[in-house]
């Protein structure tokens, strides 16, 4: 450090340093969203194009105009009057919603009882129950389907969602990480008290943990909306078609045969997908809340 008539003088250098860091930072942050906007089209590029096409007239469904001339708003008339679509989005909903609900009560239970209670060999039996998350559906696809079978539930909504009621491995991990980042002594001091085991799970544990919830919530609704395999194993009766299951349903009558429409296909898609976009953004929160937060303990 120089001094000149009584002034302190910062040497040259450390400008340059400032100048140097505030550039790297420029740049590194320049690369990072230039990087991000690419990843970003990549992901969205599809449903414009799957937005456009559905727009279009069916001579130029497959062309490589992204604006479609003329714009024909008719497509999404056409699917409302060929096929029951409204009775199919509200199966779904039904599914959705009693499939979300019922994953979340059984997994947060059995989660809470790994996270509270101590016992010998718990971690092995922990570990068990992570490993059937290793297991493929098609094991045990057809003794499933028999149980069904011999309860009089094929071609019904049931085995789309009551399954649900004995848990899911991936959700019981993510919510005992919920679960275990609460402080014990307050269970400890609600025991004191008299509270039974289950009113400290939905009088202490849930109300703390509503991202958690939140979280499944969101996941199981999205996973039994797009479900398609058990639809097309249990339904046959088509006012019971869930939307995944009436979008193939659609498929094999405009998708194939000598006059394919293709534009009622994607117009229909274009309906079966909003709903999820929309439900995406109202949790994105949530969502995003949920997933940074169950890493704090294990």
């Amino acid at each position: 450090m120089n001094i000149e008539s009584g002034k302190t003088v910062i040497p040259t250098t450390f400008w340059n340093k400032i100048y140097n860091n505030n550039t790297k930072s420029i740049a590194s942050k320049t690369i990072y969203i230039l990087v991000l906007l690419f990843v970003t089209a990549l992901f969205i590029l599809p449903f414009l194009w799957l937005i456009s096409a559905s727009l279009k007239i069916r001579s130029e469904v497959f062309n490589f105009e992204w604006i479609p001339d003329p714009v024909a708003w008719i497509n999404y008339a056409k699917v409302w009057e060929a096929v029951p679509l409204l009775t199919w989005a509200k199966n779904s909903v039904l599914v959705g919603f009693l499939a979300a609900i019922a994953v979340v009560v059984s997994c947060s239970l059995v989660a809470f009882g790994f996270s509270y209670f101590r016992f010998p060999g718990r971690d092995f039996l922990f570990g068990l129950v992570l490993g059937t998350m290793m297991l493929p559906g098609a094991v045990t696809l057809i003794p499933v389907y028999m149980v069904w079978d011999k309860l009089g539930q094929i071609n019904s909504l049931t085995p789309l969602w009551a399954q649900n009621l004995f848990g899911s491995a991936f959700y019981i991990f993510l919510m005992r990480q919920f679960f275990l980042s609460l402080p014990r002594e307050l269970f400890e001091a609600a025991r004191v008290d008299g509270a039974s085991y289950l009113q400290m799970w939905y009088k202490i544990a849930l109300p703390l943990t509503q991202t958690a919830m939140i979280v499944v919530f969101i996941f199981e609704f999205k996973a039994s909306w797009a479900e398609l395999q058990k639809s097309l194993i249990y339904l046959q009766n088509n006012m019971l078609f869930t939307l995944p299951r009436g979008l193939k349903a659609i498929l094999d009558r405009f998708g194939q045969g000598g006059e394919m429409q293709w534009e009622i296909v994607l117009a229909a898609s274009v309906i079966v997908t909003i709903p999820m976009v929309i439900l995406f953004f109202m949790g994105q929160r949530y969502f995003m809340e949920g997933i940074s937060t169950t890493g704090r303990k294990g």
